[in-house]
C-alpha cells in the first residue's frame, strides 16, 4: 500500500481520538467547568451534529481547492480545534470548539475514502479504505485509553494538547507524502449534486444509517449490559473494551478483503454477521465469560460493514462520489445518535436493558433491507438508461 494511505491512517487516528476521548473524561470536564454530567454528555451529541451538518456544507465549499490542499485545511481545523478545547475557559466555549472540529470530520473522511480508493488499482479500492479507516479503530484501542488516563491523572485539557500535537505530525506526513494529481476525473459541484438523484444513492446512506444505529444502539449501554446484566466485575469493564478495540481493528481489515472480492456479497454477509451477533447477545449476555465473547464478535461484525458500506456509496456515485463520500461519513454519525436514541428509549422501559441487543439487532437487519432495495434501485435505473 502506498505510504500516503498510512498518512491518511494517522490523521484518522487524530480524529478518532479527538471525537471518542471526552467520553472518557465527562466526569472530569463536568466538575472543572462545574456543568452536570447530562451537559457534559452534551459535547458527544454537539459533535455527532457537528459532522452531519458539516460533510455537505464543507464539501460543496471546498470543492474548488485541490484535494491535496483540502485534506491539509481540515486537518489543520482538527488542530485549531483541538487547541481550542484545551484552551476553553467555559463550557460554552468548549462546545463551541468542539463543534468547530467537528465540521471538519465529515468531509475529511469523506475526500480521504475517494482519495484512498484513488491511490491504488480497482482490486484494491475497498482495502485502502479500510486501511485509512484503521486510525480510527487503533484510535478506539490506543487512543481513547491513554487519552483518558492522560487526562484523569494531567487534567483533561493535557489530552487535547496531546491530541493537538499528534495532529502536527499527522499534518506534516499529509504535506510530504500524499501526491500531486489527486484531481483527475474531478467534477464540479453540479455534478456532484445531480449524483444525488439516483434513488440508490439515498438507499446506500440509508443503509449506512442503519447498520451504525444497530452498532452505536448497543454499543452506548455496554458498561451496563456487562456490568449490570451480565455481573462482570466493574475491573475488569476497561479490559473488556480495548479487548473490543481489537476486535474492530480485525473487523475494519476483513471488510476491506470481503469488499473487495465481491461488494454486494460483502454487504449482505457483513450485515447479517451483524445483526445475528447483536440478537445472540440477548441470550449470550447473562454470563460474564459469555457476555465478553460475545463483546468481541460484535465489535469484529461491527467494523466488517464500515469499508462496504463506503465503498457502496462512492460505487452508486461513481460519476460524481465527493460528495455521496462525505455524506456517508454523516450518515454514520446519524446513525449513532439514532441508534443511541433508541437504545435509550429502550432502556427506560421496565426491564428495558435486556432487550436493547435486540432493538440493535433488528436496526441492523432493517439495512438488509435497504441494500436489497438499492441493487434493485440501481437495476431498474440502468434497464432506463439501456431502453
Amino acid at each position: 500500500m502506498p505510504i500516503a494511505l498510512y498518512a491518511l491512517a494517522a490523521a484518522a487516528f487524530v480524529i478518532g481520538t479527538s471525537e471518542f476521548v471526552i467520553m472518557g473524561l465527562l466526569l472530569d470536564v463536568a466538575r472543572d467547568l462545574s456543568v452536570s454530567v447530562p451537559s457534559a454528555g452534551l459535547l458527544v451529541t454537539g459533535y455527532a451534529l457537528g459532522v452531519v451538518v458539516g460533510a455537505p456544507f464543507l464539501t460543496a465549499a471546498g470543492g474548488y481547492l485541490p484535494r491535496k490542499v483540502l485534506l491539509l485545511v481540515l486537518a489543520a481545523m482538527f488542530v485549531l480545534g483541538n487547541l481550542l478545547c484545551a484552551n476553553a475557559p467555559n463550557y460554552g466555549l468548549l462546545m463551541a470548539a468542539r463543534v468547530i472540529t467537528a465540521l471538519a470530520h465529515g468531509t475529511f473522511f469523506g475526500v480521504g475514502a475517494v482519495v484512498a480508493a484513488r491511490l491504488v488499482g480497482p482490486e484494491r479500492q475497498a482495502s485502502a479504505v479500510a486501511l485509512m479507516f484503521s486510525g480510527l479503530t487503533l484510535a478506539n484501542v490506543l487512543g481513547v485509553p491513554f487519552g483518558t488516563w492522560l487526562g484523569q491523572h494531567h487534567g483533561w485539557r493535557s489530552t487535547f494538547w496531546v491530541v493537538a500535537g499528534i495532529g502536527v505530525f499527522a499534518w506534516l506526513m499529509l504535506a510530504f507524502f500524499l501526491p500531486r494529481g489527486l484531481d483527475e476525473n474531478r467534477h464540479s459541484l453540479g455534478a456532484e449534486v445531480r449524483a444525488l438523484r439516483n434513488p440508490a444513492v439515498w438507499l446506500a446512506l440509508a443503509t449506512t444509517a442503519l447498520g451504525s444505529a444497530g452498532l452505536f444502539g448497543w454499543l452506548t449501554y455496554i458498561a451496563p449490559l456487562l456490568t449490570e446484566r451480565a455481573g462482570l466485575p466493574m475491573q475488569y469493564l476497561s479490559p473488556a473494551l480495548v479487548f473490543f478495540g481489537v476486535a474492530l481493528v480485525i473487523g475494519n481489515i476483513w471488510g476491506g478483503r470481503l469488499a473487495d472480492r465481491g461488494l454486494s456479497r460483502a454487504l449482505y454477509f457483513s450485515l447479517s454477521f451483524l445483526a445475528i451477533s447483536l440478537f445472540a447477545f440477548q441470550p449470550l449476555g447473562v454470563q460474564a465469560t459469555l457476555a465478553v465473547a460475545a463483546t468481541f464478535v460484535i465489535g469484529v461484525a461491527g467494523f466488517v460493514i464500515v469499508a462496504p458500506l463506503q465503498t457502496r456509496a462512492m460505487e452508486v456515485a461513481r460519476e460524481a462520489p465527493t460528495l455521496a463520500s462525505a455524506l456517508n461519513i454523516a450518515a454514520f454519525n446519524l446513525g449513532n445518535a439514532t441508534g443511541a436514541a433508541v437504545g435509550g428509549w429502550v432502556v427506560a422501559q421496565p426491564g428495558g436493558l435486556a432487550w436493547v441487543p435486540v432493538a440493535a439487532g433488528l436496526m441492523a437487519a432493517c439495512a438488509l433491507v435497504t441494500v436489497w432495495l438499492g441493487y434493485r434501485a440501481g437495476r431498474a435505473r440502468l434497464a432506463a438508461c439501456a431502453s
